[in-house]
């Protein structure tokens, strides 16, 4: 009689080595649009590199042409908000204006100096007008 569980461990300890065994073969260049479009002729390597330059010069100009963006964007939202701002002054010294020309009317004036027991009274005679004759020299 064999001991069945020496043989179990066994058996597992070479399909384990097994597994070890198989090794993955070794990965190369992915098989994508890029990599046939270099393989192929089309274009070489080192085209691709000498080419290099003026694309990382279009992508520079395309970061200045994403951030000119943003900051045109940022000046435009600033200038309504000083626009709001303008328009929300002007109808407060519009409202300020009709305010101190009502409060400085004949009747609102003699409200508040009797309101703070002034003894200055209105006069009861209109205002005359004085004229000063030249002499004809």
């Amino acid at each position: 009689m064999t001991n069945r569980l020496r043989t179990e461990i066994q058996e597992e300890e070479l399909a384990e080595q097994e597994l070890i065994v198989e090794e993955k073969p070794a990965k190369g260049l992915p098989d994508n649009f890029v990599t046939q479009f270099l393989k192929n002729g089309v274009i070489t390597t080192e085209d691709a590199t000498r080419a290099l330059p003026f694309f990382l010069y279009l992508a520079f100009l395309g970061m200045l042409y994403i951030a000119n963006r943003h900051i045109s964007d940022n000046t435009v939202r600033d200038i309504d908000k000083i626009g709001k701002e303008v328009k929300e002054l002007s109808w407060e010294y519009k409202s300020t204006k009709a305010e101190l020309a009502f409060r400085s009317t004949l009747t609102q004036v003699a409200e508040q100096v009797k309101a703070d027991s002034m003894e200055i009274k209105p006069s009861e005679q209109p205002p005359q007008k004085i004229t000063v004759k030249e002499d004809a020299q």
